[in-house]
């Protein structure tokens, strides 16, 4: 049973991890390259894809990677700072802090780089397994939101079968998240409107 300190220990990691998550870089980096507030551009979502919107494709490259690392150091300091327990509570801090960022009064992003950080974080062989379910589901459907739900679904199973049962227990709640945040994508996936990789949105 967790003694005490083992709570206040893991508040501190999802304190921690939710700090880094929550860093909106989208934002952050479209503002510092004058192109305004993301948030009123295209979807007004603040990650990589509507970054992408604004034209720079180099900027939306940038959001996507500090998107990851964010995710991915979280869980990384806090394994070897602490132990795998806490690093799977910060890996949840830090997907929790993407999607709901206090600076943003809780409206941040829909999580996908930032689910890739942390899976890389705690299991990088997973991520393999991810873009490759990614890239089959790409070339059967041309959708990239399908795609991605698609291999979110797969990995609490990936991680299970490759003996990950705590980090699959995450990724659980992690993809029922994902998919909440997704929810207009699978609106327009249901009715046939989703756009195809390579048509604009």
């Amino acid at each position: 049973m967790p003694q005490p300190t083992d709570f206040i220990g893991y508040l501190a990691a999802l304190a921690f991890g939710y700090l880094l998550g929550s860093i909106p870089f989208g934002m952050l980096l479209t503002r510092l390259a004058g192109l305004g507030d993301i948030r009123a551009i295209g979807s007004g979502n603040i990650g990589a894809t509507n970054v992408l919107r604004t034209g720079n494709k180099w900027l939306a490259v940038l959001t996507l990677a500090c998107d990851v690392l964010k995710g991915a150091a979280a869980v990384v300091a806090t394994d070897i700072l602490f132990n795998r327990d806490y690093a799977i509570i910060a890996g949840l801090g830090a997907f929790l802090g993407h999607l709901f960022p206090v600076w943003l009064a809780f409206k941040g992003g829909k999580g996908v780089a930032t689910y890739i950080g942390v899976l890389a974080g705690l299991y990088w062989p997973a991520v393999i397994a991810f873009g490759a379910i990614w890239l089959a589901a790409a070339a059967l459907t041309r959708i990239s939101s399908l795609s991605g739900l698609i291999a979110s679904l797969a990995m609490p199973f990936v991680l299970y079968a490759l003996g990950r049962r705590h980090e699959a227990v995450l990724f659980v709640l992690l993809t029922l998240l994902l998919w909440a945040r997704h929810h207009a994508n699978i609106r327009r996936l249901l009715a046939g409107t989703e756009p195809r990789i390579g048509k604009a949105a």
